[in-house]
């Protein structure tokens, strides 16, 4: 396989998803926005425009927005577990967007309506479980998340979920968590992966919306600086350890607090906030406290994406925090993963006596 920049690196996921190299972008809400998405199939990967925090309206608009950007193949994403999911997918068939990422949720009626326009079906997974029933349900690929990644990875990390998934499965497995540079996307294809997707990495790049405190806190916090919790959004959740996600972890009173801040969620998902707040308390009380820290968390999120701030806020944040040193733009992460991939090569090349 070879390494060098300006050259195709042939995977099946590069023949697959018609980039030239194996490098996604992850979905990330707030964060992989047209620009970003745009920037990565750009440099030679694949973006993904993450959807989950846009109206049906703002959805349509992100995709053809990423056209004008980037005359490449891109993807987007949808957590099927949000409101207005099923909406929305019908917005991406209908705007056919090449590839269709959905997270959080059976994709059993996803496969066959974007088949039907030659687009292709990515899964992320976190079990072996869900990757057989994503499989049989028609996924063209699944994205594994580890548990080192940013916010929803697995229970089990990266090294052994990786090969676990890909010896039981028959389709393309694209490798995500603990991954933030070319060493990562080498071990990937070792542990027997045809690609890797970012997010963490391509979050600190300037091209990203993040706010610039954020980008500066991933150039200086080292792989010990998150935390991993079920009372973030209600999820098995990572994020940069800070006082905002540490009283967020410890709230009592966050089911009193949704209702105040489903607000915020309603309005980005475009329903009537009587709708959103009747949900959270009509839904059974095990549900209802899932999506109390859903709203609360998507607050949250935002204050930290737009605004910095440590303190109310929540930033979804990978391990990998601790491999990133500084800010680029996403073709010069794109270099600088080739060079890295190339170089890990020959060393394995060197330690096996090939060279």
């Amino acid at each position: 396989m070879n390494f060098q920049k300006g050259k195709l690196m042939k995977t099946a996921v590069t023949q697959l998803l018609e980039c030239e190299y194996p490098v996604l972008l992850s979905g990330m809400t707030g964060v992989s926005t047209p620009e970003l998405a745009g920037a990565v199939s750009n440099a030679g990967g694949l973006g993904l425009l993450a959807t989950a925090d846009l109206t049906l309206e703002q959805t349509r608009q992100a995709v053809r927005r990423t056209r004008r950007i980037t005359d490449r193949p891109f993807g987007a994403n949808v957590p099927l577990l949000i409101p207005g999911a099923e909406e929305k997918m019908a917005v991406l068939v209908e705007e056919k967007v090449p590839v269709v990422n959905y997270t959080l949720g059976s994709g059993e009626q996803v496969a066959d309506v974007v088949h039907r326009y030659g687009g292709k079906v990515v899964a992320t997974v976190t079990t072996a479980k869900h990757a057989l029933s994503a499989e049989k349900h028609g996924a063209d690929a699944l994205i594994v998340t580890g548990h080192e990644a940013a916010a929803h990875g697995g229970a089990v990390a990266s090294m052994v979920l990786i090969p676990g998934i890909v010896d039981r499965v028959n389709i393309p497995v694209i490798a995500a968590g603990g991954i933030a540079d070319g060493r990562g996307l080498a071990a990937a294809l070792v542990l027997g992966a045809e690609g890797v997707a970012m997010g963490t990495r391509f979050m600190n790049t300037r091209e990203s919306p993040v706010h610039d405190t954020m980008k500066q806190l991933c150039n200086q916090k080292a792989v010990e600086d998150t935390v991993y919790s079920d009372r973030i959004d209600g999820l098995p959740c990572r994020a940069l350890d800070s006082s905002g996600a540490r009283k967020m972890m410890a709230d009592r009173l966050y089911l009193f607090k949704a209702l105040a801040n489903s607000r915020f969620a309603a309005r980005a998902y475009g329903f009537p906030w009587i709708a959103a707040m009747a949900g959270i308390l009509l839904s059974g009380y095990r549900r209802s406290k899932q999506l109390a820290r859903m709203a609360n968390a998507f607050r949250a999120v935002k204050l930290a994406i737009d605004d910095g701030d440590q303190k109310r806020g929540v930033f979804l944040m990978g391990q990998v925090t601790g491999l990133i040193d500084e800010t680029l733009t996403v073709g010069q992460v794109m270099e600088k993963i080739l060079i890295e991939a190339a170089s890990a090569r020959a060393r394995l090349a060197a330690g096996m006596g090939q060279e």
